[in-house]
């Protein structure tokens, strides 16, 4: 089951951005935060409060994250080589559910990390079930024949909504793929700007 129990639309709202560029979100009809102050005026942030919505709204973004397991990688992405946020991005973009969302297999990234847990996704043939899975540069990604003919899987493959990025290689028509490469920042198809270098910043304070 996806870790968040609210409204998983509610991040946007409270955002006043919609992260994942969906025409469900509802702050196509509402752009003012939820609850009875939402349409209050905004307060101006200070700079710890952009750098916490930065946090947020990346964290937010991949769905189903925890506060310490994004630490965590933050933690990992310092101690590599390069720069900090380059590598964030990549090993976010690295776990299982978020490659089995970039490769269209499913609508969202709530659905991914549930289509993973129940066994239904097989890299190089071998069946893994920990979204956080680290996916490796030329790994084979497919859905289990069973599986195939998911609801889930048939709306997601033939939704308008995406664009496969660069550094996933897809057959729809198998449904399966390859990861080809750890992806730069700049191709990473966010529906919003999102700001790592802010996240760092917010951790390294």
């Amino acid at each position: 089951m996806s870790k968040r129990q609210k409204s998983k639309y509610k991040i946007d709202r409270r955002m006043g951005e919609n992260l994942w560029g969906r025409p469900k979100s509802p702050v196509n009809v509402r752009s003012y935060g939820p609850g009875q102050h939402g349409q209050a005026r905004r307060r101006k942030l200070s700079d710890f409060g952009i750098h916490l919505r930065a946090k947020q709204k990346l964290k937010g973004y991949y769905g189903n994250i925890t506060e310490r397991q994004f630490r965590n990688l933050y933690a990992r992405a310092s101690r590599l080589r390069g720069d900090t946020s380059e590598n964030l991005i990549g090993l976010l973009e690295c776990r299982l559910d978020a490659v089995v969302y970039r490769m269209k297999f499913v609508p969202t990234v709530f659905s991914a990390r549930q289509f993973v847990n129940h066994g239904h996704v097989l890299v190089n043939g071998r069946r893994v079930n920990i979204p956080s899975y680290r996916v490796q540069e030329g790994d084979t990604i497919e859905v289990r024949d069973k599986s195939k003919q998911m609801a889930l899987v048939m709306e997601a493959l033939d939704s308008p909504e995406r664009d496969l990025p660069d550094y996933v290689e897809v057959d729809h028509k198998k449904v399966k793929g390859t990861f080809l490469r750890v992806p730069r920042f700049e191709e990473v198809p966010y529906a919003v700007q999102m700001e790592p270098n802010l996240v760092i910043e917010y951790y390294s304070r």
